[in-house]
């Protein structure tokens, strides 16, 4: 059997103490399916007293990740600190200058210096892995670098945020207001103390950049992404949607069109009866449609410690597998050095249409007006519905629902704006996309 392949890994908590355990407890099954032992030979966390629920005693400490990398018997830096900057960056650099094969799940890492980072890799000849940075147990980082070479990828979308996920489900299963569902998510630990960067779209955001660059071969270009997240969407929003056949989900979205890269991450509405709806809880879906292979959906859990460390050992165990001086599939599936600038795509038509909801004051010409409004803007009306049911807004006030036909969100940010300055409406506007399936 060949030389043990030596792990360090950086960084202890829930993801890091389940990879060691499970490593200590399937040493002869890894051995076996790898054809070489896999031992853990370094680690690195800020508290070296704290009961991880793992034995490390053992294996050699490291106070820094940085130190880990450049001074561990390791020939696999594994990164599980977190966060763009700082020592996951410092300790990820360090280990690829080194020539240490790395494999990460930091998907904000990736997303600021992901391109850079690649360049070290190819230069050093070092592997640098990164499944479990997108979508948790999903394999899609394995399907889009790999499995479908040779396939033209025209859009990659799904659910990508466990948290959000588990939000938009409870409010819809139970009638519960997003508050209230936050803090259950809380309290089940789906959700962090501070949940702004998953409730707000940043984390989706971060998955999505790095699909898209897989998928489409440009720079990875996070801070170009149209990004919008679930914290307005009311109960309100949840009833109309299941009265008009929808269940609202927060996807992220990428496509090819004709004059760029379109990025968005947004709450959207989708078909009860699609697949992509029926994707409840915590759990992530990715959908990727492509010419020769038409659409793949992968469907699992999308975070939690056994389901990112999995993917984790699945890099590793790659690296275990590889032959030394094999030529190396590129970090993000084209030659970084290749790899185009980002170029945004012009706002186009979206086919799905828009929802829009209202609450204005309850008087003589407002209907009119919303209708003129819209008339004002080329947007044609699919329906619209006038309502002053107890539950979606006092007795005062009118709810008004318009579902549009295809328009561009230019157009509808107009109309809706319009009519901020007349004066009747109560609130904020709610403008949701509608994603309906395609025609056959």
């Amino acid at each position: 059997m060949a030389d043990a392949l030596k792990i360090g890994v950086a960084g202890l908590g829930t993801v890091g103490a389940s990879l060691v355990r499970i490593i200590q407890q399937r040493s002869d099954q890894l051995a076996a399916t790898c054809g070489r032992p896999i031992l853990i030979t370094g680690v690195s966390a800020r508290d070296k007293t704290k009961d991880r629920g793992i034995d490390v005693g053992g294996i050699e400490w490291f106070d820094t990740p940085e130190e880990l990398a450049t001074k561990g018997d390791i020939d696999v830096f594994v990164e599980l600190v977190g966060g763009a900057e700082g020592p996951a960056r410092i300790g990820v650099q360090a280990a690829l200058n080194r020539g240490l094969h790395v494999v990460t799940a930091n998907k904000a890492l990736l997303a600021y210096h992901g391109v850079e980072l690649a360049r070290i890799a190819e230069e050093k000849g070092a592997l640098l892995n990164f499944e479990a940075a997108v979508a948790g147990g999903i394999p899609v980082i394995k399907a889009l670098r790999e499995s479908l070479t040779g396939n033209t990828i025209s859009r990659v979308y799904g659910i990508m945020n466990g948290t959000c996920n588990y939000i938009l489900t409870k409010m819809e299963k139970e009638g519960l207001s997003f508050a209230d569902c936050l803090k259950e998510a809380q309290r089940l630990g789906y959700a962090e103390a501070d949940p702004a960067f998953d409730i707000e779209g940043n984390d989706t955001a971060h998955k999505l950049s790095i699909l898209t660059t897989l998928a489409f071969g440009n720079q990875i270009s996070v801070d170009d992404i149209y990004l919008e997240g679930i914290t307005n969407i009311s109960i309100e929003d949840i009833h109309a949607a299941a009265e008009l056949g929808y269940r609202i989900k927060l996807l992220g979205v990428a496509q090819r069109t004709d004059t760029g890269i379109e990025q968005r991450v947004h709450p959207t509405m989708v078909p009860v009866d699609s697949v992509i709806a029926q994707v409840d809880g915590v759990t992530n879906a990715v959908a990727i449609e492509s010419d020769v292979l038409g659409e793949l959906l992968m469907v699992g859990p999308g975070a939690g410690g056994n389901a990112t460390a999995s993917s984790v050992l699945g890099d590793i165990a790659d690296i275990a597998k590889s032959r030394p001086g094999a030529q190396q599939v590129p970090v993000l599936g084209h030659p970084a050095r290749s790899l185009k600038p980002y170029r945004k795509a012009q706002i186009q038509s979206h086919e799905g249409g828009y929802f829009i909801r209202l609450t204005v004051l309850d008087r003589t010409g407002v209907f009119a007006s919303v209708a003129t409004r819209m008339a004002e803007n080329h947007i044609s009306l699919e329906s619209i519905v006038q309502r002053s049911k107890q539950h979606l807004a006092p007795s005062h006030h009118q709810t008004i629902i318009l579902v549009t036909h295809a328009t561009t969100e230019e157009s509808v940010r107009k109309a809706v704006a319009a009519i901020k300055v007349e004066g009747y409406l109560v609130g904020e506007p709610q403008v949701i996309r509608i994603e309906r399936p395609k025609e056959d």
